[in-house]
């Protein structure tokens, strides 16, 4: 028997091993699978974002209203069947797909993604699943074919955004909480799921190599996780080489883009007119973002941004190692609007120069340039720095700091003859000596080869809790680069080998500024880094009597795009809840809150406020305003640290809803106080 179960155990450590061997093998073949299915995405950086459809008709503007666009349908309350009417008007005798393509293609763009149906579930190609569709138009020609036919010709990607939401379907749930006039009465949800897979096969059959399914509208409670994996599965069934965003899933953290760590997340994330302040090393992800204030046309909106801010954002964004769509909303005649074509220009013809800086580059080995941004590529032997120059240096010396690398050959990528720049070392930098006058007033970038892989010394790291404090404050500074020594200073000063040596985190009793460098041997091998904190009195207690548990709240219904006045508005109902959130909320969209009490702090603090909601909300703290986190928008977190002495103090908190999803969360932390939702116990009204 011993001997049967030694066999049996031998046979399961054998199997154990083999399948561990397996599962490596398979994980590895898969992220190679995955790797040449993404790299044309990664390589591309750059592409056009469209979005059109029968709101371009109204072209944002419905009785008094002028600041809708794509979401129109739903933001002025339009009945399907009057919005329906649109079909007939829709006629885009200018579009010429041509065009549109060549457009995209010299602005530098590698990719087109284009609304084949928006929240409204029109549908700009020809289904055979819906009436609702480009063919019952008087144009009736499939744009998606045209514009397919024409991608293709160009060298061109040609990618589809597809609405999971949609408001035209009698299927598909919930409906919007204003349309009392469509029942809900025999719609089906799974059979909207179907509806959804069927145009879904269309989409990525018909139309030849398709680059991308983009997905969004899937924040409605009916949409769930097991949906978001079959219809991935199923489309990349039909194509497998076609890329996913993460919106065919749920668990996206608002407009910041990027689904909840351990979610499955689709193949990149998609900010969504914001650029991740940091890079997100070892994260695919997209930078989705309008020239306006707009994604589909509103005739009035002319809040443009300048060609510069789109090319310094474009760098920015390769610099993180993400990629950037940049949206057009075309009118309902079927042209793009002049200050888009204008920009569009201007952008290529920066990129037909220095197009070489963003295409196939890496995210910044530097962790900050104070002159700009920085991209890179592997070259033999070494590597290729581009060094975007945002602010040209004056004294003719651009500065690369903490890097050491043995440089090999500097020139403006502008030259064609590659005219070679004088290169030198002092200490821990390179220092490339340019010309006086910039070549490109907006971005002009210098290449740098180096040997060998990027060595680089970033500045070290200064760590505390709050940059405020009430007696003292410890200061940690720590540096991830080996075989180094820290010093600092706390006047402000730049730290030489002569200044104290950092071993212990630093205890402040007064205001100062530390200033921190790395050395080895002697020498600085770092540029310095720089933190003020500075010594606070808190804000007094008020005194309060009678305290009761408990924050009382006042309740309101109506449409508003930002935090209303609620002084000049009824409340629904009134109330006392031991939680600042909505629960206590009677429809699903389009109402509003306004918390107000107390909470009773135990002891004097920095004490760290952040709200979470969607949509908008302000955080008021003793009276005064203390985060403004106001707007339409997904779930978006805003915070700020306050000094509070022991006691109670006055809060308020003011919330709307529009529509999409809606939640509330209000969290405090402080030293000694992990980060949680301000507990009922010290709520008071």
């Amino acid at each position: 028997m011993k001997r049967f179960t030694a066999g049996i155990a031998g046979l399961l450590a054998a199997a154990l091993i083999i399948g561990s061997s397996f599962g490596s093998s398979v994980y590895a073949q898969k992220k190679k699978d995955d790797d040449a299915r993404m790299k044309w995405w990664r390589d591309a950086r750059f592409g056009m974002f469209i979005h059109w459809g029968l709101y371009s008709i109204p072209a944002g503007e419905w009785g008094t209203r002028k600041n809708d666009a794509e979401w129109i349908r739903t933001t002025a309350q339009i009945p399907v069947d009057v919005y329906d009417k649109f079909v007939k008007e829709f006629n885009p005798i200018k579009f010429n797909a041509e065009q549109w393509v060549k457009m995209a293609k010299n602005a530098g763009m590698k990719y087109i993604v284009i609304t084949t149906k928006h929240h409204d579930g029109f549908c700009l190609f020809d289904s055979k699943y819906t009436d609702f569709d480009v063919m019952s138009t008087p144009f009736k020609r499939d744009i998606m074919k045209e514009l397919a036919d024409a991608a293709h010709k160009e060298g061109i990607k040609i990618c589809w955004y597809h609405s999971i939401m949609d408001w035209h379907n009698p299927d598909y749930l919930p409906r919007r909480d204003w349309e009392k006039d469509r029942p809900v009465t025999g719609a089906d949800f799974k059979r909207y799921v179907q509806y959804l897979k069927n145009q879904l096969k269309e989409l990525v059959t018909k139309y030849g190599d398709i680059g991308i399914l983009w997905f969004d509208g899937e924040w409605e409670s009916t949409w769930d996780h097991k949906y978001g994996k079959e219809i991935y599965d199923y489309v990349r069934s039909l194509q497998p080489s076609i890329i996913i965003n993460n919106r065919v899933d749920v668990g996206r953290s608002g407009m910041a883009g990027l689904t909840k760590k351990g979610e499955f997340s689709g193949d990149y994330g998609t900010p969504e007119q914001e650029i991740p302040a940091t890079g997100l090393p070892g994260v695919d992800w997209e930078t989705c973002m309008t020239m306006n204030d707009h994604w589909g046309y509103n005739k009035y909106d002319n809040n443009w941004k300048s060609g510069k801010e789109l090319i310094r954002m474009l760098a920015d964004i390769a610099s993180k190692g993400g990629n950037f769509l940049l949206n057009v909303g075309p009118t309902a005649e079927g042209v793009f609007p002049d200050s888009s074509i204008e920009r569009l220009k201007e952008i290529g013809d920066w990129m037909k120069v220095y197009g070489e800086s963003i295409y196939s580059t890496k995210a910044s080995p530097f962790k900050f340039l104070e002159w700009g941004r920085c991209t890179q590529k592997p070259i033999p032997g070494g590597t290729r720095l581009y060094l975007h120059v945002f602010e040209w240096p004056e004294d003719g010396e651009l500065e690369l700091p903490g890097i050491f690398n043995v440089p090999e050959e500097a020139y403006l990528l502008n030259d064609t003859d590659k005219k070679k720049l004088d290169v030198e070392r002092e200490e821990d930098a390179i220092v490339i000596h340019i010309p006086k006058q910039a070549p490109n007033e907006i971005n002009s970038v210098v290449v740098l080869d180096i040997k060998g892989m990027p060595d680089i010394s970033n500045p070290p790291v200064i760590q505390a809790e709050y940059n405020q404090f009430i007696k003292d404050i410890k200061v940690k500074v720590t540096s991830d680069r080996p075989n180094v020594e820290i010093r600092y200073t706390t006047d402000g000063s730049t730290p030489s080998d002569k200044s104290p040596l950092y071993r212990n985190p630093i205890l402040l009793k007064e205001s100062a500024t530390i200033t921190a460098r790395c050395f080895r041997n002697g020498e600085a091998v770092s540029a310095p880094i720089a933190d003020s904190f500075t010594k606070v009195v808190p804000s007094p207690a008020q005194e309060v009597k009678n305290a009761a548990k408990g924050i009382a709240y006042s309740y309101y219904e109506g449409d508003w795009d930002k935090v209303p006045d609620f002084n000049e508005l009824k409340p629904v109902k009134e109330g006392v809840s031991n939680t600042i959130d909505v629960a206590p909320k009677q429809k699903p969209e389009y109402f509003a809150f306004d918390y107000a009490g107390y909470i009773k702090l135990a002891k004097d603090g920095v004490y760290k406020l952040s709200i979470d909601s969607d949509d908008g909300s302000i955080l008021y703290v003793d009276g005064k305003p203390a985060v403004d986190n106001d707007g339409l928008h997904g779930i978006t977190e805003k915070s700020a640290s306050l000094p509070l002495a022991k006691g109670y103090h006055k809060i308020e908190v003011k919330y709307f809803n529009k529509t999409g999803g809606n939640d509330l969360k209000v969290y405090i932390e402080t030293h000694g106080m992990k980060k949680q939702v301000i507990p009922s116990s010290i709520l008071f009204h």
